[in-house]
C-alpha cells in the first residue's frame, strides 16, 4: 500500500531550477532514503513535502488525498532534536498537541502512554540537558511521531552521534518502525548509513537535482552484524559511489 506519492515535484529559487521533475515513493513499513551530496536539494525537497515550502508544480499525496502546498499533515524532523531547553520533555514531546489547542494536562496523558515505548520511561520530568545524545534524538523522534502517526521525515537524524551510539539506534529505530507500524522518508550523506537501514534508495544529483537511480536493498531487516563485512554490502556500496 502506498502511504506516500510524490509527483513530479519542480522548485526554482529567483529563476534557477532546484528540482526538475522529481518523484518518490514511500510504501507502508517502508523506509526508503534520499541519498546525495551536499546541496543537492534533499532538504528543498523535504520542505515541499511536509508543506512548509510550495512546489512550483508536482504533487504530495499522503493515503492518495493531495496535502500538495499544506502543512500539518507529514511529520518533519530536523538533523537537530530542536527540543526546548526549557520544557520538560514530557512537554516537549507534548508541543504538536498543545499548538493543535489541547490542554496542557490532556496532552501529557496522551503522550504518557508511549514513552515506554520509546524506551524515555522515567525521562518525562528531566530537561533536554539532562539527557545523552541518544536520548534526545528519542525523545525527538518521539515528538516527530506525535505529530503524524503514519509517515515521518527525517533529516539526518542519527548524524552528531558518536559510532556506537548510531548503531544502537540504527537497530533501536528499524524495530520500532515495525512495532508502530511507521514509514519513513529518510536524508543521509552517509553511504553505508543508507544501505544499512533503506528497502530503497533514491540517488539525488544534478542542476537541478533530479532522481537518477532507484535501487533496492535486497536483504532481510534488521540486517545481520556481519552485514557490513559482506561482499553484497561491498558491492551495494560501490555501485552507488559509481552513480553519485
Amino acid at each position: 500500500m502506498k502511504k506516500l506519492e510524490v509527483k513530479n515535484i519542480n522548485k526554482s529559487f529567483d529563476g534557477k531550477p532546484v528540482l526538475q521533475d522529481v518523484s518518490i515513493e514511500l510504501n507502508e513499513g517502508e523506509l526508503v532514503c534520499l541519498l546525495g551530496v551536499s546541496g543537492s536539494g534533499k532538504s528543498t525537497l523535504f520542505n515541499i513535502i511536509s508543506g512548509i515550502l510550495q512546489a512550483d508544480s508536482g504533487t504530495v499525496l499522503l493515503d492518495g488525498e493531495d496535502v500538495t502546498n499544506k502543512s500539518g499533515h507529514i511529520s518533519y524532523m530536523l538533523q537537530k532534536d530542536m527540543l526546548l531547553p526549557y520544557r520538560t520533555i514530557e512537554d516537549n514531546v507534548a508541543l504538536p498537541l498543545l499548538l493543535k489547542g489541547e490542554k496542557k494536562k490532556v496532552a501529557r496523558a496522551a503522550v504518557s502512554a508511549l514513552f515506554d515505548r520509546f524506551g524515555l520511561d522515567g525521562t518525562q520530568k528531566k530537561y533536554p540537558s539532562q539527557l545523552s545524545g541518544g536520548m534526545r534524538q528519542r525523545a525527538a523522534l518521539l515528538r516527530t511521531y506525535i505529530f503524524s502517526r503514519s509517515v515521518a521525515l527525517l533529516d539526518e537524524p542519527f548524524s552528531a552521534l558518536d559510532a556506537l551510539t548510531k548503531a544502537s539506534m540504527h537497530k533501536w529505530y528499524l524495530d520500532l518502525m515495525q512495532n508502530i507500524r511507521l514509514s519513513t522518508v529518510f536524508i543521509t550523506h552517509d553511504v553505508d548509513e543508507a544501505i544499512l537501514l533503506s528497502d530503497r534508495i533514491y540517488l539525488l544529483s544534478g542542476s537541478p537535482a533530479r532522481i537518477t537511480q532507484e535501487i533496492v536493498i535486497n536483504e532481510t531487516k534488521p540486517r545481520r552484524d556481519d552485514f557490513p563485512l559482506t561482499q553484497e554490502f561491498l558491492e551495494y556500496k560501490r555501485k552507488i559511489l559509481s552513480l553519485l
